[in-house]
């Protein structure tokens, strides 16, 4: 692994002073407080990615406002300003991040309202591209995050419009959405979306899907050979992966496994866990899946070891699977690279 680098491809980052603005934040959550580049650094020290992906953190928004007068976007804009200043080293005072961290950021993820119509989005885009200056570039995709809303939002004709936009753009979509809490219906509702935005579309105009925390299964389950949550999952993994610009994501494993589990060590976590990382590595092979450590959410009830735990989990995957190096060097940056249209510097 020494000579492999590492592209961490989901974290989340936000400064003390914009805590608020996070829609799940309450001041009781262990997660409230600053995380930057300085905790980061220090929770993966001894295998420091080269680089990283950070995605949308769920700032408080607004549609209606956003449609109106773009007044409800105000939050997601912020943060697109406050990766400015870590991609462009101009941090200030307090924020946990220096202008050496500036080549950290391989890309970003900001949030978009998807569900108010390609005409709502190409407004807040350009609003965007004003508040990110030069750091566009490393804007490589956006994220609504999908998990917790009303069925049905993902197949309105105005969200397939916006995924279609992004497709045009050459933008990719960060997509959460959560199987334990939401059952089967969501995963179906996934593969027509899917269908439906890329439907009639040139092949180099459709709209790359990179699908995140495993689809957040339930793992808690034991006997996965009969278990209905279990089996209905991989079916959609394996329906998801037919089409060819969706990839995946290994990563958000322990926000689903029972804490017991959570406390063990990584050898006993794979073992627990294999099922379905076995189905992800056969459904999308190693030149579709990516590390992904979802830091620091990965670190709630696991504390400042989740990263390296986790990183082990994954190192266990790829010897089990007797992995060669080339599939290894996709598993651990290539693949996100690829997915996100990143070039390598």
């Amino acid at each position: 692994m020494a000579d492999i680098p590492i592209i961490d491809a989901h974290i989340h980052l936000y400064p003390e002073s914009e805590i608020e603005t996070l829609a799940w934040c309450a001041s009781d959550n262990p997660l409230h407080k600053q995380h930057s580049l300085e905790e980061y650094r220090a929770a993966t020290e001894g295998s420091t990615p080269k680089g990283f992906i950070f995605v949308e953190t769920d700032r408080k928004n607004d549609l209606a406002a956003g449609e109106k007068d773009g007044s409800g976007w105000e939050y997601p804009l912020m943060e697109v300003a406050w990766l400015k200043r870590i991609v462009t080293g101009q941090p200030k005072p307090g924020e946990g991040h220096a202008a050496d961290d500036a080549s950290l950021c391989a890309a970003y993820v900001p949030w978009a309202p998807l569900p108010s119509g390609a005409a709502a989005v190409e407004r807040y885009l350009d609003l965007a591209k004003e508040a990110a200056g030069e750091s566009w570039p490393k804007v490589r995709g956006f994220r609504y995050l999908l998990q917790d809303k009303p069925s049905g939002t993902m197949l309105t004709d105005k969200f397939i419009e916006s995924l279609r936009l992004l497709g045009r753009r050459g933008f990719v979509f960060d997509l959460g959405v959560d199987q334990r809490n939401r059952g089967r219906a969501q995963l179906e509702e996934v593969v027509e979306m899917i269908d439906r935005a890329h439907d009639g579309v040139p092949e180099d105009q459709r709209v790359t899907f990179i699908i995140n925390h495993l689809c957040k299964p339930d793992l808690s389950i034991y006997n996965v050979q009969t278990s209905p949550s279990f089996i209905a999952w991989r079916t959609a993994v394996f329906t998801l992966s037919k089409c060819s610009r969706t990839y995946m994501k290994l990563s958000g494993a322990f926000s689903e496994m029972p804490g017991s589990l959570r406390a063990r060590s990584p050898e006993d976590i794979f073992d627990a866990v294999a099922p379905w990382l076995s189905v992800v590595l056969a459904a999308f092979g190693p030149a579709r899946i990516m590390f992904a450590s979802d830091w620091p959410v990965c670190t709630v009830d696991v504390g400042a070891a989740a990263w390296a735990k986790w990183k082990a989990v994954v190192d266990r995957l790829c010897w089990m699977a007797s992995l060669e190096d080339d599939e290894k060097r996709m598993i651990w940056g290539g693949t996100a690279l690829k997915a996100y249209g990143i070039e390598e510097a």
